[in-house]
């Protein structure tokens, strides 16, 4: 099952994820990271196609896709 993994000290809470996701199962975090920013979350793990967009539009990458 496809899942994605975000480097929480990377990401940048851009949002770029939030609106690439097809899906619509990325979300910032309630919490800061160690730069102060809500990293990205994945929030439906059954939903995930896998299709990489979330980590292909991340300006940091922050975020690997596994299948």
């Amino acid at each position: 099952m496809p899942r994605i993994a975000v480097d929480e000290n990377r990401c940048k809470a851009c949002s770029l994820c939030l609106v690439s996701c097809p899906q619509h199962i990325i979300e910032l975090a309630e919490y800061t990271n160690e730069t102060g920013h809500h990293p990205a979350r994945q929030v439906d793990e059954t939903k995930c196609k896998g299709c990489r967009l979330c980590a292909l539009m991340c300006p940091d990458v922050a975020i690997t896709v596994y299948r």
